[in-house]
């Protein structure tokens, strides 16, 4: 699974730089090249980054406990897999490629994101209380890691979904700065590292 860690800190680099390119942008125009659409990106890509950790992590765990690397959990063993592709694995010579192709499809338009869905994601491989390693790990209350994940991807879903338009105000994006877009990808980097350091 250590490859979904690196896969993670590969992601969340190349959302790092942005940061350092909207600043040296903000630095080479006026105030008039309104160049904060850069630090929207970042916190699409940060949360993107956090969910695609959550889908290889899942995947991998999954599979370590199918090939009996891990013990099985409640949830694993509630996983359901359609007829064709447990067909598939009783005619296939024993393999697990079967198993990861349902996986990705039966995963692969959820988004795992919210606190919960994470949770529930993680429960597919591992038995570990989530929020309360996660919360150790960060110094923080169970409530406020959840409470702050909640922000970002609602903040994330207004940028994306909404195009980060106030309503009250026509026409106006919902401000955002440096330190908004910074500490957001601090948080989401910390949030992975814990998890990683949980699930391990």
């Amino acid at each position: 699974m250590h490859s979904a860690i690196q896969h993670f800190r590969s992601n969340i680099e190349r959302v790092r730089a942005l940061g350092g390119l909207y600043e040296a942008l903000s630095r080479l125009t006026t105030p008039a090249v309104d160049t904060t659409d850069i630090l929207r990106a970042q916190i699409v890509l940060a949360v993107s980054a956090l969910d695609h950790y959550i889908h290889e992590l899942t995947r991998l765990g999954m599979l370590e406990v199918f090939n009996g690397l891990r013990p099985s959990t409640s949830a694993f063993v509630r996983f359901h897999v359609t007829i064709d592709a447990a067909m598939a694995g009783i005619a296939g010579s024993g393999g697990s490629s079967w198993f990861e192709a349902e996986i990705r499809e039966k995963h692969g338009f959820l988004a795992f994101q919210h606190p919960d869905k994470v949770a529930d994601a993680i429960r597919l491989f591992s038995a570990c209380e989530l929020w309360p390693q996660v919360a150790i790990k960060l110094g923080l209350s169970i409530q406020d890691v959840k409470s702050r994940l909640r922000l970002i991807v609602e903040r994330r879903n207004k940028i994306v979904h909404e195009a980060d338009l106030d309503p009250s105000y026509p026409g106006t994006r919902w401000p955002i700065s440096s330190a908004d877009a910074g500490s957001t990808v601090k948080f989401i980097e910390d949030i992975c590292e814990a998890i990683h350091s949980a699930v391990m």
